[in-house]
C-alpha cells in the first residue's frame, strides 16, 4: 500500500488561509466514524489477508482524529499544525503497513508510535536544517563529526570538543550541540498505551528496531535525541546549587551517587535529598509533558 491517504472533499473556493483550511480539515474528518476494538481487527484482518483497500481505508481515516490530538502537542515547536498533521498522516499509514493484527493491542494504540515518529523526524530535520545546515561548517561538521572522532582515538589521542573543534574548524559549543543529536543518549523511554491494552509499554508492542528496521531504528534514535536536548532546557532551569548537584551527579550520571553521599556533601540527611529529588522530577514530568505531550512517560530509574 502506497503512503496515500483517502482524498478528502476539496475545500470551497474562498477556504484558503491556514487557520481556515485547518478548521475544514477539522470538519471533514469528523465525519469519519470511529471504530470498536473488534471492527479494528476486522479491518485489519481483511488488508493483511486480502490487501482490501476499503478495509484500509477505514482503518486509516478512523484514527485521523489520533493524528490531529498528536499532532497539536507538537504545535509550540511548529507554527503550521498542519504540516504536523501531514507528518502525522504518513506515520499513520506507515503504522498500518506494519500492524500485524493478531497481536493483543489495537492498532490505534500502534499506530499512536508512528505518528510521533514521523512528527517529531520532521520537527527534527527541519531544526538541523536551521541550526546545522545554515553554514558550511555546520554541514561538515554533521557528516563528519563522527569519522573524524574515530581518527583521532586511532591515532591514541582523546576526542575531545576542543580537539574535534580545531580539525573540523568549528566551535566547541557547535561540537557539543552536534554531538548531543548523534549520540541519542540511552534514555528510559517507556510511553505506555491505552488502558485497552492492559497499558502495555510501547516497547513491548512496537517491532524490535533491528538492522532490517532502519526506520523504526531512526524514529527511536531521533526521539531520543530530542527528549536529550529538553533535559539540557531543564537544566537551566535549575538554579539552585543543590538541585543543580542532585541532577548532574545522581539523576543524569552513568554512577550516580547515593543519597547518603550528596546527604554528607549538603550536610542535610539522605531524606533530604531524596524530597528535592522527587520535587525535580514532578517538575520535569511538567516540564516534558508541556514540551512533548502528555502521552510521553518519562521516568527516572535510579538504583541507589
Amino acid at each position: 500500500m502506497s503512503n496515500k491517504l483517502p482524498v478528502l472533499s476539496t475545500p470551497p473556493g474562498d477556504v484558503t488561509k491556514s487557520k481556515d483550511l485547518l478548521a475544514y480539515y477539522l470538519a471533514q474528518v469528523r465525519k469519519y466514524p470511529l471504530l470498536s476494538a473488534e471492527e479494528e481487527k476486522v479491518f485489519a484482518l481483511q488488508f493483511q489477508e486480502t490487501g482490501d483497500r476499503q478495509a484500509a481505508e477505514r482503518l486509516v481515516t478512523a484514527n485521523l482524529r489520533l493524528v490531529i490530538k498528536i499532532a497539536f502537542q507538537y504545535h509550540r515547536q511548529w507554527a503550521n499544525v498542519l504540516d504536523l498533521i501531514q507528518e502525522g498522516n504518513v506515520g499513520l499509514v506507515e503504522a498500518l503497513t506494519r500492524y500485524d493484527p493478531y497481536r493483543e493491542v489495537r492498532f490505534s494504540s500502534y499506530a499512536q508510535y508512528w505518528i510521533r515518529a514521523m512528527i517529531l523526524r520532521f520537527l527534527l530535520d527541519n531544526f538541523r536544517m536551521v541550526r546545522l545546515g545554515s553554514t558550511r561548517a555546520g554541514r561538515k561538521l554533521f557528516f563528519q563529526l563522527q569519522k573524524e572522532r574515530d581518527r583521532i582515538v586511532e591515532e591514541g589521542l582523546s576526542p575531545s570538543p576542543k580537539l574535534l573543534a580545531d580539525r573540523l574548524g568549528v566551535t566547541e559549543k557547535e561540537v557539543n550541540a552536534v554531538d548531543q543529536h548523534l549520540r541519542a543518549a540511552a534514555l528510559s523511554l517507556d510511553a505506555s498505551t491505552s488502558d485497552a491494552d492492559n497499558g502495555r509499554p510501547l516497547s513491548e508492542v512496537v517491532p524490535e528496531a533491528t538492522p532490517q528496521n532502519p526506520e523504526l531504528q531512526t524514529a527511536k534514535s531521533e526521539l531520543g535525541a530530542l527528549i536529550n536536548q529538553k533535559l539540557n532546557t531543564f537544566a537551566e532551569t535549575l538554579a539552585d546549587d543543590r538541585e543543580r548537584a542532585i541532577w548532574d551527579l545522581r539523576m543524569r550520571a552513568s554512577d550516580p551517587l547515593s543519597l547518603s553521599a550528596l546527604g554528607k556533601q549538603y550536610s542535610v540527611s539522605k531524606e533530604r535529598i531524596r524530597q528535592v529529588e522527587e520535587r525535580i522530577k514532578k517538575r520535569l514530568k511538567l516540564f516534558l509533558e508541556k514540551e512533548l505531550g502528555d502521552e510521553i512517560d518519562f521516568e527516572f530509574q535510579i538504583d541507589r
